[in-house]
Order: structure tokens, then sequence, then C-alpha cells
């Protein structure tokens, strides 16, 4: 039985985990719940699987989440030290975080210094903080298995080879809602538009980040760190079908790829029960029926966000603290219909370019380092404040 503490448990991710968890419940208990304002899905969800403790990251929401659960056995916690408190909690065999942003960076941080396994959905800790997340992993013998289907698929095609034998990553990108399009086009796209993925069901900000390609981006810097790689061998390829989702190049020109239905359940799950495999009831493929498959080389005029990724992650330091603080505030600003898409990697650009990097930043300088970046965001949209 592993005891489990799942963090945004409310969010895409959080909700197909629960599914996982609750089709073994010999295998998995949940220990503890956290989301940020999502009181009645958390309730709902802390009914059904019954946790000792939930948190709201809100404060302004622990009343309401306190008096939804007052006739059962269970503490409410509020605010984002409690989250990262049960990131840290001992009784805890393994950390899902499924967070969104930098917000994910303190409990994956907590986590790792308590020793608990880190299953890592949110890639925003690798990318401000990939440095402190490793060195504490390293120290402490501590896991961090991937979630994101990509570094979920590069997990599975290392295991039984050695890092030193892989000559190339290549992550596969599906190219969002608008691969194709031209700048003109694009000019025009609203947030309605750019939520239409065409083969994944994910929150609203990945979603957007998936239509600027930055999604990729993010997840270059993540696997630089994951897999210990050099961003001169990571690679990326747009593939329509997402049925193939990363493959791994070695040095006798051997090429392991992972394939499947695009349902986040799998990597989910591989996670939650690695180095095991348990049944699931994700769709199946039917191969004579797949017919052929599609790759591409990303548009980098039309989608700059890829090229400001692989810059930043480069730089190191402070820098990609930068870019994914820029993003998230740009992401934000556009889905409230305040700025347009592709005013998003101006923004981005705007701010690194204003970024003096500090080379091994701590959590509090990162965390100074995020809010400056977004206020840069915000006035460089025209949102000062």
């Amino acid at each position: 039985m592993k005891n489990i503490t799942l963090l945004g448990s409310t969010g895409s991710i959080g909700t197909q985990a629960l599914q996982v968890i609750g089709a073994y419940p010999e295998r998995f208990r949940v220990r503890s719940l956290a989301a940020n304002t999502s009181v009645e899905q958390l309730a709902h969800q802390a009914r059904r699987f019954m946790p000792d403790m939930v948190a709201i990251s809100d404060v302004s929401c622990y009343n309401e989440l306190k008096s939804a659960l007052a006739d059962v056995d269970i503490q409410v916690l509020a605010g984002a030290d409690e989250v990262s408190r049960l990131a840290a909690d001992a009784d805890t065999d393994m950390v899902l975080n499924s967070l969104v942003g930098f917000a994910g960076l303190g409990p994956t941080l907590a986590a790792l210094s308590a020793g608990n396994t880190l299953a890592l959905a949110n890639k925003e800790s690798l990318v401000a903080g990939g440095h402190l997340a490793m060195e504490l992993a390293a120290a402490g013998g501590v896991d961090i298995l991937p979630v994101d289907s990509e570094h979920s698929a590069i997990f599975q095609c290392l295991q039984g080879q050695k890092i030193n034998a892989v000559e190339r990553i290549v992550l596969t990108a599906s190219g969002g809602p608008f691969f194709g399009k031209t700048q003109d086009e694009l000019a025009h796209i609203t947030a309605a538009h750019a939520l239409k993925h065409p083969n994944w069901d994910m929150g609203a900000k990945i979603t957007i980040d998936s239509a600027t390609l930055m999604n990729k981006g993010l997840e270059v810097m993540e696997a630089r760190w994951l897999f210990d790689t050099a961003y001169e061998q990571i690679h990326v390829v747009v593939h329509r079908e997402s049925i193939i989702h990363s493959l791994v190049e070695f040095c006798d020109g051997a090429v392991l790829a992972q394939l499947g239905a695009p349902d986040m359940r799998v990597p989910i799950q591989y996670a939650l029960t690695w180095p095991e495999r348990l049944p699931g009831d994700a769709p199946r493929i039917s191969w004579e029926q797949l017919g052929t498959m599609h790759f591409a080389p990303p548009d980098r005029e039309v989608f700059p966000c890829l090229d400001l990724a692989y810059a930043a992650g480069r730089e190191g330091g402070s820098m990609p603290c930068v870019l994914n603080a820029a993003n998230e505030e740009a992401v934000a600003l556009f889905l409230k219909g305040e700025i347009g898409f592709l005013t998003i990697p101006r923004i981005i650009e705007t701010v690194m370019n204003k970024h003096k990097v500090i080379t091994t930043p701590d959590f509090d300088t990162l965390a100074e380092t995020d809010r400056e970046a977004r206020r840069l965001a915000r006035e460089s949209a025209g949102m000062k404040g």
C-alpha cells in the first residue's frame, strides 16, 4: 500500500491521477490532497477518497472548505506553506506534484528535502529551479519520476540503458491548434481558438503554452535536468498524431520510441507503479487503421517561444525563472483578452532582455526574480502595478 500526496488534485492531471488511484484501492491510499481555489471539487474528492488532510492554497477559501468538510474527520489546511508541508509529510510515500507554474517549486523542494519520492507533472519546478531540485534529489537519493507524457516516454526508453550511450533525445510536439499558420493568420486569434487542442485535454495554461510552443520549450529545459543532457542533444520535432510520445537515439544508431494513444493516464500510472506495469484501460491503437504518421520541423519564426526557451536554458542561472514568470503572466493576460496571441513572445523577450542573470540563485532569490519578472511583464503589456 502506497500513501500518495496529490498536489493539484482538481486539475487535469490530478483528476486523472485519482482515476488511476481509484482503480487500484489495494495499491494506493490518498494521504492528502491539495488544490488552489476549487473548493467544491476538492471537497467532493475528499469525501470520495477520505484523505487525512486537505489543503487549499488560497487562504480566502479556507472557511468555505472547512464548512464543506465539517462532518468528516479530515484536517483542513490553507496557504502555500501548508501545501509544502503536505509535500514534506513523513507519512507520505510519494508526492505527485501536478500544480501549475512556479507555485510548484516550493512543494517540489519540500518533498525532495524530506526524502519523499516525487512524481513530477509540474515542469516549472525544473525550469525555474532545476539546479536546486536535482541537488536535493542527488543528496538524498530521491527518485524523480516524470509524469509529462514526453518525459515519461524518454524515461521508459532509458530503462536498462546507460545515459552516456544517448546521442540525442527527440521530443515530439503536436504542433498545437495553429500548426501551419502564418503570423498574419495568428494576429486575431482569441483564447477560445487557442484552447481547442487537437489531441490532448489539458488545463488552460498548458493548452495556451502548447499553442505558442512554449510548452515544448519548457519541456526541453525539463529534459535537460531530468536526463542530465546538453541542450545540443535535445531536438524537437512536430508529430501531429501524438502517437509517438518521444524518442531516444543512441550512439550505435538505434532509436527507441514509446508509442500509445494520447491518454495521460498511461504516464501517470507508470510513475505511480514504477518499476512495475499494471493493467490499464487507456485506448489501444488499431495499427491497421492508423496508416501513416507525419513529422515536420517546428516553425521557429511563427512560434518564437521555442527558441526563447532554448536561449534561457543555455543562459542558465535565473534566466529560465524569468522566462517562465513572464510567460505565466503573458498567458494570463491573453486568457483575459487583454493582449493578443502574438504579444506573448514579445513580452517574454522584453522581460528577458531587461534581466541581469544571477548565476546560482537560491529559492528566495528565485521567488524575488519571479515577482519582478511578472511585474515587468505586466508593465510591458501596459498593465503597470
